[in-house]
């Protein structure tokens, strides 16, 4: 149950929104992850869309304005502050742009996965029958294959070999949409097949609700409490996967957009030539993306587990008590 404190519906609307509920709950460490994982990721986001304007060159781009080509594996300088890759591209700018192919990605990803996952969830765990045993036996057979391996194939039958800016972004995400699917269909599934036989269900389908009523009225809002956190976990990974699928090939090609995996392939023969900026940056950027998102997972686990809940709540009346009999010992 929810801190009516907390969320009370008189307070101002900015204190109700998502994330600041879960600031406002959270303490100690768990807010110190929150805070720095939605630092990090918003940071992200700012760079994603202001990508354009922060790059001094374009990703694909291999000469100045003057038409002097850049040099190859040039290290960090004045001009090229993260150096240049064996093919000439600026690191520095491939980088910048790689953050708005991984966000984009992420994003389409995400919510097309959970927008079908959540639909067909709740109409198999609620109406049952013959539908629900044909998607629970195609869920489980997806969920079996690993998922790095499925979004290989998957991301082979749509593009086709296509390398383009949209083209591999719309390839990367759905391949990503196809691993996690099954994942909310599992967990919104298990808590309609437990919703429907509750008395508020039973009621409102006695009064001749209709059953998409009930299903989107009831069910729905009550499935869904746990997939925020399946979300940002879901989106950590989602960030390794596209990279993955970067690193083997299957992503995006150079010239249609810049994508961290694919560099950090092409930087692995440079590392024996010590040439080192070519895959440190790439790679950090992936870390430190993936370590935001996933403070943010972490903190959120942490503020719905009831269990936690508790023990913070005995252990401010355990300091409550403590700071009112100091007092009461000072005032004797």
């Amino acid at each position: 149950m929810a801190d009516t404190s907390l969320v009370d519906r008189h307070e101002p609307l900015w204190k109700r929104l998502p994330v600041v509920v879960q600031l406002r709950k959270s303490t100690g460490w768990q807010r110190g992850m929150l805070i720095t994982g939605v630092v990090i990721c918003a940071l992200y986001l700012v760079i994603a869309v202001a990508a354009p304007l922060i790059a001094p060159y374009g990703f694909g781009q291999l000469q100045d304005a003057d038409g002097q080509s850049f040099p190859r594996t040039g290290a960090p300088s004045a001009e090229h502050v993260w150096g240049t890759t064996v093919g000439g591209f600026d690191v520095f700018s491939r980088v910048v742009f790689g953050a708005r192919t991984a966000v984009l990605v992420v994003i389409v990803a995400v919510v097309v996965s959970i927008t079908i996952g959540v639909v067909l969830g709740m109409v198999s765990g609620y109406i049952g029958g013959w539908l629900d045993r044909i998607l629970v036996v195609v869920a489980d057979a997806i969920y079996a294959f690993p998922s790095l391996l499925l979004a290989i194939v998957v991301s082979i039958v749509i593009s086709g070999g296509n390398s383009s800016y949209a083209g591999g972004i719309v390839a990367a995400a759905i391949s990503i949409t196809v691993v996690y699917v099954p994942q909310y269909f599992r967990v919104v599934r298990a808590e309609a097949v437990r919703l429907k036989n509750e008395a508020f269900v039973e009621s409102a389908r006695v009064i001749g609700t209709n059953p998409w009523r009930i299903m989107t009225r009831h069910v729905l809002r009550n499935s869904t409490r746990s997939l925020p956190l399946i979300l940002t976990l879901n989106a950590s990974d989602a960030i390794l996967t596209l990279a993955g699928l970067g690193f083997l090939g299957f992503g995006i090609g150079p010239t249609a957009g810049a994508e961290w995996g694919y560099d950090l392939s092409r930087a692995l023969s440079d590392v024996a030539s010590g040439v080192w900026w070519t895959g440190v940056f790439p790679g950090v950027a992936i870390v430190v993306l993936v370590l935001g998102v996933t403070f943010i997972g972490e903190s959120l686990n942490d503020i719905s587990d009831p269990r936690l809940r508790a023990r913070r709540r005995l252990s401010q009346l355990v300091s409550t008590k403590r700071r009112a009999s100091n007092t009461e010992g000072a005032a004797a």
